[in-house]
């Protein structure tokens, strides 16, 4: 890779022989969802404009369909999307720092679960000066489809069973897992399978809390796993 305009269309191509079709497929369902509930095909697109966010969308519908009020309803989407916060602390200080300035506040806007992973996977051997531009070339298309994909989930709806609508809006998560346990670090394939195996137990218990707590405890199982199979492997003078 000898200059950005290679880089800016790896990222294109990354990004264009799955992630955005699976995004894409993820709006469908929001799309539909948002007509089940009695929205305007110009509010549900406009979530995916503003929002980007599947999880984000799905709980502002759902409370404003059940007649939340908006400021529960905003504490709701932020946490929802509070990972966003983490994925672009962990992602942006990678950049070269002459890209680290204002672009990255509507950049930003275009990071994704998927971006994300896919980014953070690329980066790992691509020269600094190269990875803002791949990063574009990964989010842009993702992001350029979903309004579309939206506006058209909503009038799909109803000619496709719900439990297709249910299955496209679960793809995109999905993807990510599969992408996120690629990348080559042990700590998110740990993190991955304790998830596995939690998340049918925290359900049984409590199905409002389960993501929480799966994300909680199996988060931290697989940090002090991978923390004390470093300290095994370090030689003895570097052990704390």
């Amino acid at each position: 890779m000898h200059n950005r305009q290679q880089a800016f269309r790896l990222g294109v191509r990354w990004a264009t022989q799955a992630p955005m079709w699976v995004l894409f497929a993820g709006m469908l369902g929001i799309g539909a969802m948002g007509k089940s509930q009695g929205f305007s095909d110009l509010y549900v697109a406009a979530t995916s404009f503003f929002i980007f966010a599947q999880p984000g969308q799905i709980v502002m519908m759902d409370m404003l369909y059940s007649g939340a009020a908006a400021v529960p309803i905003a504490l709701a989407v932020g946490l929802t999307s509070a990972r966003f916060f983490a994925m672009g602390v962990s992602l942006f200080p990678l950049l070269h720092k002459r890209h680290r300035n204002w672009r990255i506040i509507p950049a930003s806007h275009m990071l994704s679960m998927t971006t994300w992973a896919l980014s953070m996977r690329a980066f790992e051997g691509m020269p600094l000066r190269h990875r803002w531009y791949f990063y574009l070339g990964v989010s842009l298309p993702c992001w350029l489809v979903a309004v579309p994909g939206t506006w058209l989930g909503f009038h799909l709806a109803g000619r496709v069973p719900e439990a297709v609508t249910l299955m496209l809006v679960m793809l995109n998560p999905l993807f990510f897992l599969v992408t996120f346990a690629d990348i080559k670090v042990r700590l998110n394939r740990w993190a991955s399978a304790f998830g596995a195996i939690l998340l049918p137990v925290f359900h049984y218990v409590d199905a409002a809390t389960s993501l929480l707590l799966t994300a909680l405890v199996g988060g931290t199982l697989a940090y002090a796993l991978q923390r004390w199979l470093d300290q095994r492997q370090a030689p003895p003078g570097d052990r704390t």
